[in-house]
């Protein structure tokens, strides 16, 4: 059997990664990998969860399975952080999934059981593995138009072109904020009008919610999603808990389903644990535990929002000192999208061949359609990845 298996692709960033390690260049940058770095490199522990851990080793008293859904109180926890007071809880069918990624494929997969015909609708271009988990379990696909590369920004007369053509049941797939790999976001006006579309189309949305609080606030972050979950009569949501409370290592997440309530809140409640029982039965605790123990305590809270609004406003400033630096020696304003856009991804509207010469010549490692992780840079490193850049693209 093992000898018929396909060759399976390489993950780019994974080779990417490898490629970093072995690169015995002392300057070096790395900003393939998608997850948050602080300006010394490192992905640290945030001051709550540590202090959350601590507490738990102290008073834990069992390993036992807690429940398919996972905990009560990490649902909770979840549906509040995330919907706030846009829907009533009594509407918000949850289960907690191995991180976001869990949560994208559960979310999948309960297509697959409701509306087996449907097809699911993502932006172009899309964090890569939303691809791949469609075209794994065979769900029909489609792209619609979401970046201009020209502009840096929403191409939304394109996005919503091709969103109207879709057939009422389709499922759009859609970023809540920070879109990655982009980092350019919908404005209100525009989440709004795609509200509207999603109504008069008959059309699913599931949204994919992985960086509240790295881009304007967690509230502000969380304003499309709440909309959506208000306005339309059914909102999938599929949420991660690894970048803003960096517990990436213990897989945590969350898979809400929003309804006005009633029987079919019911029934998918129900079959969201069925889901998790056929795929990994009991969800992992630990992360969950820790993030249920720092959202229902004042003061771990506090800790945690104050540390989270630290991260957020160093990669904006970052943003900022690189859209200047890169305007003083390229002398256009090609770049200044880089302030403009959220989160810790942007693309630069570099080549593969350019992203090639970056690397080989420079030891700055972006992917190949030239998303950099901004989080991987820092006041000191800024002013080399915008000097490499600019030579570059001057040729």
């Amino acid at each position: 059997m093992f000898s018929a298996l396909p060759d399976q692709p390489e993950d780019k960033i994974l080779k990417l990664m490898q490629m970093f390690r072995e690169d015995p260049r002392e300057q070096k940058i790395d900003l393939g990998v998608g997850v948050y770095k602080d300006p010394d490199g490192k992905t640290p522990i945030m001051r709550a969860v540590k202090a959350a851990e601590k507490t738990l080793w102290e008073t834990e008293t069992t390993k036992s399975y807690v429940a398919l859904a996972g905990a009560p109180e990490f649902n909770d926890a979840m549906v509040a952080l995330v919907l706030g007071d846009a829907v009533p809880r009594a509407e918000a069918a949850c289960v907690a999934t191995p991180g976001g990624t869990g949560a994208v494929r559960q979310g999948f997969d309960l297509v697959k059981l409701g509306r087996a015909d449907a097809t699911v609708w993502y932006s172009s271009p899309t964090w890569g593995n939303h691809v791949s988990i469609l075209k794994h379990m065979n769900v029909a696909h489609k792209p619609y138009r979401y970046f201009d590369a020209a502009t840096g920004e929403v191409d939304f007369v394109g996005m919503i072109a091709d969103l109207a053509t879709a057939l009422p049941g389709d499922v759009v797939l859609l970023h809540g904020c920070c879109h990655n790999p982009t980092g350019a976001n919908l404005t209100h006006a525009q989440w709004r009008q795609v509200v509207e579309l999603l109504n008069e189309r008959d059309l699913i949305p599931m949204i994919d919610i992985a960086y509240q609080g790295f881009g304007d606030g967690l509230e502000e972050d969380a304003f499309g999603v709440r909309l959506v979950a208000a306005e339309c009569p059914e909102t999938l949501i599929a949420a991660s808990c690894s970048k803003n409370f960096g517990v990436y290592r213990e897989r945590t997440g969350a898979l809400m389903a929003v309804s006005r309530g009633g029987a079919d809140t019911v029934r998918a409640q129900k079959s969201l644990a069925y889901l998790n029982r056929q795929n990994f039965s009991f969800p992992p605790d630990h992360g969950a535990r820790l993030v249920s123990m720092i959202l229902t305590d004042e003061a771990l809270k506090a800790d945690w929002m104050a540390e989270l609004e630290e991260v957020r406003t160093g990669m904006l400033a970052l943003r900022e000192q690189l859209a200047a630096e890169l305007k003083r020696l390229t002398n256009s304003d090609r770049f200044d999208f880089i302030a403009r856009h959220r989160g810790m991804f942007s693309m630069l509207g570099l080549s593969s061949e350019e992203m090639d010469v970056l690397r080989e010549s420079h030891g700055i490692y972006g992917v190949s359609d030239s998303r950099i992780n901004i989080a991987g840079l820092n006041s000191r490193t800024v002013p080399l990845l915008a000097k490499a850049v600019a030579e570059v693209v001057g040729g």
